[in-house]
C-alpha cells in the first residue's frame, strides 16, 4: 500500500468526522478542511517529542479555532502521544482526555486552553514573546538553548474577534519572527457564508501590523503548503500569516463548502459517502498499521530532545549559574532567600509610618522584591504612570528584548490573554495592570487564567468611587463582586501597605492567578499586634478587638477599613463592644479551618455590618438578614473622592449611626 500525503491527511479527516459523529456533537468542518495543512506542518516541520510533551525547546502549537479540537486530538493520536482510540471515542464525554475544546493540563500535547475565539492567537503571542525574551536572557554563543517556533491555526471567528486585532498588532510591533499563523480562509461561519458580514482585507490588515503575509496558499496542495511554511521560516524579523484557502469539510460530497458542516455531525449517510469519495475503505476508528507507521514521530522526537540534551549538558558546564537559574525558573521554584527576605520586608513595612495609596505601596514592595525574582515581567495597558507598575530596574522589551517590562498599549483584553501565554510558557511570572473598571474589557481572559490556574498576577488600581473626578464611567461598583465569584481566582483588596505586602507574598507563592485591587487615594497605615500581622495571610483577621465579648462586628476591606476603624474608636469610647474584621482576601479566608473562621466571625455574634464601596449583594453571606450592608447599588458620581464617599453616606457617621441602631434593637 503506497501511503501518500493525501492518505495521511485523510486519516485526520475520517478520525475527526467519526469522533464528532460518535459523540453526536462537535465541529467536523474545520478539521477536515485543515487536515492537509496539519499533516505537512506536523510531519515535516514541527519539532516535538510525543514521549515528553513538556520538553522545553519543543515547538508550540496552538489551535485558536478550538472548536476544531477533533483535528488536534486526531493528530496527537496519530503521532504517538498518550491519546488512544478509546480516548477519541470518548470525545466530548465527561472525564475524557478529549474535551470539546482543547484544555491545558487535560491532554498531553495541548499547550494552552484556547477557549473563546481569538484568545488562542493572543495567548500564542504570549508564548512567542516568552521564547524571544528567554532566549535573549539565557542563550549564549553556540548555545541556543531556547530556540523554537510557535505555530497557530485560526479561523474567521478569531479574525473577527477584537482581541485578535489587539494581540496581532503587538506581535507585529515586537517583530516576533518565530510566530507563524495559518488562517483557515474557508469563507464559512456558523451563520453561513461570511462575505456579507466579514469582507475585510485581511492581508492588508496584517501587513499594516508589520506581519509577513503569504497570500493564496492552497490549503489542499501539500507542496504549496510546504513552500509557504519554508517561506515563513526564512522570515526572521516579522511574524508570518499564511492565508490558506480551504474548503470546509473537504471530502464531504454534499456538505463541503457549507455551514451545515461547521458545528454539527455530518450524519451516517454523509459519512458513508465521504468514505467512498476519499477512497477510505476502513470502518470507523480503524487506522491501518502502515498509516500509523508513516505518522509516528516518537523516535524522531526522542532524537530532537537527545540532541538538545547534549547541548544543554555542555551549556551547564560552561555556564553553571545560568543553567541553575533557568531550571529554577522553569520549575516555578522561588529562590532560597525568598521566605526569609519577604518576612523581613513585611515586618519592616509594619514599622513604617507612611500614609500612602496602596498602588504606591504595591510599587514599593515590587522595588524591594524584584532583585530576588528576575522572572518578574511587568506591563500595563497604557496606564503605567497611573498603575505605578514600572520600577527603577524595569527595562522595556520594546527597546531591549532581554528586558522585563511590556508596554501593551490600551489593549486590556489582549494584554491579559498574552500574559496568560507568558505565564503558561514558564520561566516568567507576569504581572499586568489597568484600572479596575477596565477589567471588564479583559474579564474573559481573567476567567481563562483561572480555568488554567495560570500564575498571572493582575493589578487593578483606582479601585472605587475614591478615584474621584473621572466620574461613574471610571468608578468601579460591581467589578469586585464579579471577580470574587470566579473559581480558582484569588482576589485581594488590601487596606494599607502591610496588607499589600502580604497580598504580593501570597500572589507570588500561589499556584494560580491572583488579582490585587489597589487604591488611588492615600490610606492610613493600621496598627497591628503580632497575631493580626501573622493572620493577614489567612485572608481575614481581627484588626480591632473589644474589651469584652463583642456585641457587633464591623467587616470591611480596602480603603473603607480606615473609616471603619475610626467608627470603632468612637463606638468603643461610648461603651460599645465592637470588633473590626478586615477581609482583604475572601477566597483565602473561606479556605481556612472552621475553627479559625468561627474565631474571627463567631456565629453567636449575629449583629454585623459590612462596609465596602461596591455592590451590596455579595455581603449578605456575612451579615445575614439581621445585619446591615453599607455599600453602593448604583453608579457613582463625578467629584472629589471625599465628596463622593459622603454623597453615598459611606463614612464614619453612617457606620456609627447604623451600629447604634442595630445594638439598640438587640438590647430591647
Amino acid at each position: 500500500m503506497k501511503i501518500s500525503k493525501k492518505i495521511l491527511a485523510n486519516a485526520i479527516r475520517v478520525l475527526s468526522m467519526d469522533m464528532v459523529q460518535f459523540a453526536n456533537s462537535g465541529h467536523p468542518g474545520a478539521p477536515m478542511g485543515m487536515a492537509d495543512i496539519a499533516e505537512v506542518l506536523w510531519r515535516n516541520h514541527l519539532k516535538h517529542n510525543p514521549r515528553n510533551p513538556k520538553w522545553i525547546n519543543r515547538d508550540r502549537f496552538v489551535l485558536s479555532n478550538g472548536h476544531a479540537s477533533a483535528l488536534i486530538y486526531s493528530v496527537l493520536h496519530l503521532l504517538g502521544y498518550n491519546i488512544s482510540i478509546e480516548d477519541l471515542k470518548k470525545f466530548r464525554k465527561i472525564h475524557s482526555k478529549t474535551p470539546g475544546h482543547p484544555e491545558f493540563k487535560i491532554t498531553d500535547g495541548i499547550e494552552i486552553t484556547t477557549g473563546p475565539l481569538g484568545q488562542g492567537i493572543a495567548s500564542a503571542v504570549g508564548l512567542a514573546i516568552s521564547e524571544k525574551i528567554l532566549s535573549a536572557q539565557f542563550n549564549r554563543p553556540r548555545f541556543n538553548i531556547i530556540d523554537h517556533y510557535t505555530y497557530v491555526f485560526l479561523g474567521d471567528g478569531c479574525m473577527m474577534e477584537g482581541i485578535s486585532h489587539e494581540a496581532c498588532s503587538i506581535a507585529g510591533n515586537m517583530k516576533l519572527g518565530k510566530l507563524i499563523a495559518f488562517y483557515d480562509n474557508n469563507g464559512i461561519s456558523i451563520d453561513g457564508e461570511i462575505k456579507d458580514w466579514f469582507n475585510d482585507d485581511t492581508a492588508s490588515r496584517f501587513e499594516s501590523y508589520g506581519w509577513h503575509v503569504i497570500h493564496n496558499v492552497d490549503g489542499h496542495d501539500c507542496k504549496n503548503i510546504h513552500t509557504a511554511i519554508k517561506n515563513a521560516l526564512n522570515e526572521t524579523n516579522k511574524p508570518s500569516l499564511l492565508i490558506c484557502n480551504t474548503i470546509i469539510a473537504f471530502g464531504s460530497p454534499n456538505k463541503s463548502g457549507s455551514h451545515l458542516s461547521h458545528g454539527a455531525p455530518l450524519g451516517e449517510m454523509e459519512i458513508s459517502q465521504t468514505r467512498k469519495k476519499l477512497k477510505w475503505n476502513y470502518a470507523p476508528f480503524i487506522i491501518p498499521s502502515e498509516i500509523y507507521k508513516a505518522w509516528n514521530t516518537v523516535d524522531l522526537g526522542k532524537n530532537y530532545e537527545l540532541k538538545w540534551n547534549k547541548i544543554f549538558y555542555e551549556y551547564t558546564h560552561k555556564y553553571p549559574k545560568l543553567s541553575q537559574e533557568l531550571i529554577r525558573r522553569l520549575k516555578f521554584k522561588l529562590p532560597v532567600c525568598w521566605k526569609k527576605q519577604i518576612k523581613k520586608i513585611i515586618t519592616n513595612t509594619q514599622k513604617e509610618n507612611n500614609h500612602i495609596s496602596t498602588r504606591q505601596a504595591s510599587k514599593n514592595i515590587l522595588e524591594k522584591i524584584n532583585y530576588m525574582l528576575p522572572e518578574l515581567i511587568g506591563g500595563s495597558a497604557d496606564l503605567t504612570p497611573s498603575t505605578l507598575t514600572k520600577l527603577s530596574c524595569s527595562i522595556s522589551i520594546q527597546s531591549n528584548i532581554s528586558g522585563n517590562y511590556i508596554h501593551y498599549g490600551a489593549r486590556e483584553f489582549g494584554m491579559t490573554a498574552i500574559a496568560n501565554g507568558i505565564a503558561i510558557y514558564g520561566g516568567f511570572l507576569p504581572y499586568t495592570a489597568t484600572f479596575l473598571v477596565f477589567m471588564e474589557y479583559a474579564i474573559n481572559a481573567v476567567r481563562m487564567a483561572s480555568l488554567m490556574q495560570a500564575k498571572h498576577i493582575m493589578l487593578y488600581t483606582h479601585d472605587s468611587i475614591g478615584l474621584g473626578e473621572d466620574g461613574p464611567t471610571h468608578q468601579p461598583i460591581e467589578q469586585l463582586s464579579a471577580l470574587r465569584i470566579i473559581p480558582n481566582l484569588s482576589v485581594w483588596r488590601p487596606c494599607d501597605q502591610v496588607e499589600t505586602a502580604v497580598a504580593w507574598k501570597n500572589a507570588i507563592e500561589r499556584c494560580g492567578p491572583t488579582v490585587i485591587v489597589l487604591t488611588r487615594q492615600n490610606v492610613i497605615k493600621q496598627d497591628r499586634n503580632v497575631s493580626a500581622l501573622n493572620n493577614i495571610s489567612k485572608g481575614g483577621y481581627i484588626l480591632r478587638e473589644s474589651k469584652q465579648k463583642p456585641e457587633l462586628i464591623l467587616i470591611s476591606t480596602g480603603s473603607e477599613i480606615e473609616i471603619t476603624v475610626r467608627a470603632y474608636k468612637i463606638l468603643s469610647n461610648n461603651g460599645y463592644q465592637i470588633r473590626v474584621v478586615s477581609l482583604p482576601c475572601i477566597d483565602l479566608f473561606e479556605s481556612q479551618s472552621k475553627i479559625y473562621k468561627e474565631l474571627v466571625l463567631p456565629k453567636n455574634v449575629q449583629l454585623r455590618i459590612a462596609i465596602e464601596a461596591g455592590v451590596s449583594h455579595f455581603w449578605y453571606k456575612y451579615v445575614g438578614l439581621s445585619g446591615k450592608i453599607i455599600g453602593i447599588d448604583e453608579f457613582g458620581r463625578s467629584g472629589s473622592g471625599k465628596d463622593v464617599f459622603n454623597f453615598f453616606k459611606i463614612n464614619v457617621d453612617t457606620i456609627v449611626h447604623q451600629s447604634k441602631i442595630l445594638i439598640k434593637k438587640s438590647r430591647k
